[in-house]
């Protein structure tokens, strides 16, 4: 893991499950693992059938800027030949939607037996790394410790939820092993040097300031994310940058640049290496505040990355229809994003090495009825996806020229 030292994605398709709340609200309850899935028949197009796409492609593009290009991904889209072509054409880097969140990787039974968290990653984990690796694609792991899709018997005696909590020393001793063996397991696999990042932390904050509260703090303490952080840079590779990873980032920029600072060792060196911003929007959302708190947040020096980016129509729980009129806005705001953060990272006023997207195609997206991605239902390119290539003539912006 780079230490700095200053303040610093046929029959069956999972439909992508965000880890984020929707940008203007905050979340009522968390996006469950499997809780977004649907049989999708007869409606993916072959990989023959699919359009042409652009001569270059978002990975290209990122490059130049200095940024890879990235989504999320099950083993059900990557066995897909036409999901498959689209993500290896456009993007160089890939996040697992679910399948290395804590409930996909604890094994229960061996953790009973052998009294400590056992981590074993399944097949769907397994086929993605070894997909990753064939075809030379980084990945950013996702994630360590969050208060969603994280087995309630963990943090019970026993393993067993009809007990009472452990204490904070057993409860720091179950995430050490949590952490520990997630890295080992990536090591045994012979994969470590796939990952360029690792989200370590996932939705600590709120948007009025305040900790999130739940079994982690509620066990461990308010510290519970230092030694999370603590214990990752322990056992992460030396490449692994390890990042906090939150969504209505936006609203919870103070808190969050108050936090990183706190991220030291007894030396002072800093144990944290980016902020992930998760990135979930409408387009009716305000650009330019967001932009406003991308550069409060790069003030840490810290590296920055969108890590789950998707732009809704319409606003939260309201959205509107595909419509010409709507998808123009959609690429508008998708060119007016990116084009600020090329800008701001060409100039150097933010270091950000990379920007993924969750998801591709509006067809599987986890907020299909807001069809936020750069690809419709038959993969052909929306003006969102000339927005990001910065293609303007193309990208919604013809009737107001």
């Amino acid at each position: 893991m780079k230490k700095i030292s200053c303040l610093i994605i046929s029959v069956m398709i999972l439909v992508m499950s965000g880890c984020a709340a929707l940008p203007q609200s905050a979340r009522t309850g968390p996006v469950q693992n499997g809780q977004n899935e649907q049989t999708v028949q007869d409606q993916v197009p072959s990989a023959e059938n699919g359009e042409q796409l652009s001569e270059e492609t978002l990975r290209a593009l990122f490059e130049k800027h200095g940024m890879k290009a990235g989504t999320c991904v099950s083993s059900m889209v990557i066995e897909n030949p036409a999901m498959e072509k689209l993500i290896l054409e456009q993007f160089d880097s890939v996040t697992m939607e679910n399948a290395m969140k804590p409930d996909a990787v604890i094994n229960r039974e061996k953790s009973r037996k052998e009294g400590k968290i056992v981590v074993e990653y399944g097949n769907d984990a397994k086929k993605v790394l070894n997909w990753a690796k064939e075809n030379g694609m980084k990945m950013r792991g996702h994630t360590l410790v969050w208060y969603s899709q994280t087995p309630e018997w963990i943090f019970h005696e026993d393993f067993d939820e009809t007990k009472g909590f452990v204490d904070r020393e057993e409860m720091l001793v179950r995430m050490e092993d949590l952490i520990r063996g997630n890295f080992e397991q990536i090591d045994e696999l012979g994969c470590s040097d796939l990952f360029y990042a690792y989200d370590v932390v996932n939705e600590g904050w709120m948007e009025n300031g305040i900790m999130r509260r739940n079994h982690w703090s509620e066990i461990i303490g308010d510290d519970y994310m230092w030694y999370a952080f603590y214990y990752a840079d322990k056992y992460a590779p030396e490449e692994t940058d390890l990042y906090y990873n939150d969504y209505n980032e936006q609203f919870k920029a103070d808190a969050i640049c108050k936090f990183v600072q706190t991220l030291t060792d007894e030396d002072g060196r800093y144990l944290i290496d980016g902020i992930g911003l998760q990135a979930h929007f409408f387009t009716a959302d305000d650009l330019n505040g967001y932009l406003k708190a991308v550069d409060r947040l790069s003030e840490t020096g810290l590296k920055l990355e969108l890590t789950e980016l998707d732009v809704g129509l319409g606003k939260y729980q309201a959205p509107l229809k595909a419509t010409d009129e709507n998808l123009n806005k959609q690429g508008q705001f998708y060119y007016e994003l990116i084009n600020g953060l090329f800008e701001r990272a060409d100039a150097g006023k933010i270091d950000m090495d990379a920007i993924t997207f969750w998801g591709f195609t509006d067809l599987i997206s986890w907020r299909k009825e807001y069809s936020p991605q750069l690809f419709d239902s038959l993969f052909a390119e929306k003006p969102a996806y000339y927005g990001v290539m910065q293609i303007k003539e193309k990208a919604g912006f013809e009737e107001e020229q």
